[in-house]
């Protein structure tokens, strides 16, 4: 009976976003959804890309193992980066009227930061798509009960969002995250509601989880421990807002205040539904101890799935299963699209136009759509390789971007001084630091200090240090005009309505 719910709501959702399809003409369509997409559908499809399987699955393990000061780098540090990109980015973005995040390097530096940017964020897609696929194939495997391996499980996880994703890009993937947030919030409160119950209602769960010090958040005022608590917090809250997934939504947005208002509730949303599945987790201790200590320590991702099969009725199981399918799909289908419409835009369309000039607007979606079925494959692969847990995949997918791309983002938009010089050697010095401290404290005579100061956490201070430096220093490489209020900036890709790149619009050039 539940599997068959559950494969009747696959269908479905598959049905819907091909649906949504039919809205796709052209690569704007295909990439932004027209910038058409009202506040309720913006709110939840940040809302919907957010709460994905690390949320569901993830995050509850790691709160069990490591307590509340474990999960800092989500919820905490992503809800902090939605409601920093709606208050201070999601403004100025919006205004110029781009389709990926990329040609906002471009704009503000030149070519050379477009194309190591999009590197970056296409690389540190890997680890959240894999992420999802993941967390397809145990879910798969968890209803199957063991008839679906979770390697057989990713692949037709995979394929099944492909479908609609393929066709329908963002108008496929915004629609369907609006019934799947339906779906999350409803079953999220109903299964919250029906095994809080089981163990004595939310206020015994809180007081028993704050009994045994579950709730330890902040770190000791110690400096190595003040250090790595932060260098933690701000992978996630820093490292993902230049991302492609967040600039997407913001661009899709029909209004700037829609742009900036319903990033900032569906932040604020994510945070506070994150903790539905850790006290969900947490009831799992009182109610069944047995389980936990069975999966803690071997896949700790599997308590609160197998909680609910075993202690849940038929209708909870419907609620959970469904709400989890909508979370991972949703998740999975934008972060499928956003890199893969970074790397056709901003890597392979300049390639393109050389051999075909001429080249149509409809051509080029088709070799978008191409590049979305290459990328499925390659990090449904991945996933299927991959020893790390899905919390570790997610966390990890944001130190690249971290160290090479926020600083020129933020310090473009806020720092008249910014230049072109000082991004190029900011994300080579920062991607250069991080990467030989990656290979220091992975050796076997790692000095003690790389376990408090993280290499990406010193790759970013690297990074906001050395741009500041290379832009006061006399400049050996040219910085693009900087566009103003009203231009119009035509570049090699399409035409652009351009807005300053800075604060309010203050920056004259």
């Amino acid at each position: 009976m539940l599997l068959t719910f559950v494969i009747l709501y696959w269908l479905i959702s598959i049905a819907i976003g091909l649906y949504a399809a039919l809205r796709v003409h052209n690569t704007k369509d295909y990439a932004v959804a027209s910038r058409a997409l009202p506040f309720h559908i913006v709110t939840a499809t940040v809302f919907a890309t957010w709460f994905g399987s690390e949320t569901v699955l993830g995050i509850p393990a790691t709160f069990l193992k490591e307590d509340l000061h474990g999960v800092v780098a989500d919820p905490f540090g992503a809800s902090m980066c939605l409601i920093l990109v709606g208050l201070f980015f999601a403004k100025p973005l919006y205004r110029l009227n781009l389709m990926t995040i990329g040609d906002y390097y471009r704009l503000r530096f030149g070519r050379t930061i477009e194309l190591m940017t999009t590197c970056c964020i296409v690389i540190s897609y890997l680890g959240w798509v894999a992420a999802q696929i993941k967390a397809l194939g145990l879910v798969f495997f968890v209803l199957s009960d063991g008839a679906v391996s979770q390697e057989l499980g990713m692949w037709l996880g995979s394929a099944s969002v492909l479908i609609y994703t393929l066709f329908g890009g963002m108008w496929s993937v915004a629609i369907t995250d609006f019934i799947q947030m339906i779906v999350i919030v409803i079953g999220m409160l109903y299964i919250g509601w029906d095994v809080g119950s089981s163990a004595g209602g939310v206020s015994a769960v809180v007081a028993h989880a704050s009994a045994e010090g579950k709730f330890h958040f902040f770190p000791e005022f110690k400096i190595d421990a003040i250090v790595m608590f932060v260098g933690t917090w701000i992978t996630m809250m820093f490292g993902s807002i230049p991302q492609q997934d967040v600039f997407q939504r913001v661009q899709s947005s029909s209004t700037e205040k829609t742009a900036v208002w319903a990033t900032v509730l569906g932040g604020s949303l994510y945070f506070i539904f994150a903790f539905v599945p850790m006290f969900l987790a947490y009831c799992a201790v009182m109610i069944a101890p047995d389980l936990v200590a069975k999966y803690i320590d071997t896949d700790s991702q599997l308590i609160l799935p197998k909680l609910v099969l075993e202690k849940a009725p038929l209708f909870a199981q419907i609620m959970f299963f469904g709400a989890l399918l909508s979370a991972i799909k949703s998740c999975a289908s934008a972060t499928l699209l956003a890199p893969s419409v970074t790397f056709s835009e901003n890597l392979l369309r300049p390639i393109l136009l050389k051999f075909w000039p001429d080249m149509t607007d409809r051509l080029f979606l088709r070799w978008m759509q191409i590049v979305v079925l290459v990328f499925t494959a390659v990090v449904t692969g991945i996933a299927v390789n991959s020893k790390l847990s899905i919390y570790g995949l997610v966390e990890n997918a944001y130190k690249v971007t971290l160290v090479a791309a926020i600083v020129p983002l933020a310090l473009g938009v806020y720092w008249k001084r910014a230049t072109t010089q000082g991004a190029i050697m900011s994300m080579l010095l920062g991607l250069i630091s991080w990467v030989a401290l990656e290979i220091l404290a992975a050796s076997a005579n790692a000095p003690a200090w790389t376990q408090v100061w993280l290499p990406h956490f010193v790759g970013f201070l690297v990074s906001l240090g050395s741009f500041m430096l290379f832009s006061l220093l006399p400049q050996l490489v040219t910085t693009p005009p900087i566009p103003v209020p009203g231009a119009l900036s035509h570049d090699h890709h399409h035409p652009v309505h351009a807005a300053t790149l800075t604060h309010h619009a203050s920056h004259k050039p």
